[in-house]
């Protein structure tokens, strides 16, 4: 539709790690989500560097984790220090950002249009 969603990053390792992404969009159309994670829980990637883009809305919420829920294991979330969030992006912090990232959930709200 009008929304989209992209992820870039840099990371090191060869661990050969399935991740998947999905996007969905409420009945209304007023609420847009784009999720990147990996179903196994921890990432064992060092990422150097991400960003996850919306287009189309205005992120109105975003949560990076270093680990995502998988069997016994919990989301553990990123520090609040270690990213970043504008109205369009979700990205690391030069310097403070841990190099683990294993999960990302985005919610953003489309533009009403006036009548």
């Amino acid at each position: 539709g009008d929304y989209s969603c992209s992820f870039t990053y840099s990371a090191q390792g060869g661990t050969n790690e399935q991740w998947q992404m999905t996007v969905g969009v409420s009945e209304d159309g007023g609420l847009f989500s784009c999720s990147i994670w990996r179903p196994q829980g921890k990432s064992y990637l060092f990422f150097t560097q991400f960003k996850a883009e919306v287009k189309g809305a205005k992120i109105e919420h975003a949560m990076a984790y270093s680990q995502a829920a998988a069997g016994a294991l919990n989301d553990i979330p990123l520090k609040q220090e270690e990213f970043g969030v504008t109205e369009t992006t979700v990205s690391h912090r030069e310097g403070k950002f841990r190099f683990e990232l294993s999960k990302l959930m985005i919610v953003a709200k489309a533009p009403r249009e006036e009548l």
